[in-house]
């Protein structure tokens, strides 16, 4: 009897695409929305590396030409006031400001410095929201994928019981089907979870480093105008 149940074990195809066909509507729903939160999540990630690259590389090559001792009023030109970097617009938000601070006869309008910090800091925060999005996705999925996964195991699992129950049989042959097609969704759950949890602190991390970097470069440009207002 027992060799007769293996055999029979081993017939049942226990391929990814085998489960999910044989899982229930409720599973299957289950499964898709993990399966897509995945993708979603690994697309958010790669997209959010590649941004913090390039604003990491454009904000290299800026300090490079802020720091090469040019003239801020050329380097301010050259850029325009809509440059494409993330470090350029932050500049170029202070240097707006200080132009529109001047009077037709060259002298400044009072409360200059206060509205050039708050520009800058405007310029900052939009760049922080640009840097950060997709970030709560990332933290969504991987704080909710395992509890889909296990809703799902739990449906499953129910149905594999109520099937039990109507065959009136526990051999391995009828138990066992139910009981994978009910884990594999908490193992997708996990699957789209951990790369969420683990990109998230990682690009977390990168995010608050990079937006720290304009907040003390906007404050480096505010004391060097600072300086030339006092003058």
């Amino acid at each position: 009897m027992e060799a007769e149940t293996l055999a029979m074990a081993q017939e049942i195809d226990f391929s990814f695409w085998a489960l999910f066909l044989r899982a229930t509507f409720t599973v299957k729903l289950v499964m898709i929305l993990l399966i897509g939160a995945s993708f979603w999540s690994w697309s958010i990630i790669v997209q959010r590396s590649i941004a913090f690259r390039k604003a990491r590389a454009e904000a290299a090559a800026f300090d490079r030409a802020f720091w090469s001792g040019d003239p801020l009023d050329e380097l301010y030109q050259q850029l325009g006031p809509e440059p494409q970097g993330r470090s350029e617009r932050v500049f170029a938000a202070g240097m707006f400001e200080w132009e529109r601070s001047h009077r037709q006869d060259g002298g400044l309008i009072a409360g200059a410095q206060s509205r050039i910090e708050r520009s800058m800091d405007v310029a900052v925060t939009k760049e922080a929201e640009s840097l950060q999005a997709g970030l709560p996705v990332l933290a969504t999925v991987g704080s909710t994928a395992p509890f889909v996964g296990l809703f799902g195991t739990v449906w499953g699992i129910m149905n594999a019981f109520i099937e039990i129950a109507a065959q009136q049989n526990t051999n391995l042959a009828v138990v066992a089907p139910g009981i994978a097609e009910a884990l594999l969704a908490t193992g997708l759950g996990l699957l789209a979870a951990i790369p969420a949890v683990v990109f998230y602190n990682k690009l977390s991390t990168d995010s608050d480093r990079i937006i720290a970097s304009y907040e003390s470069f906007a404050d480096e440009f505010s004391t060097i105008l600072s300086r030339q207002l006092d003058s």
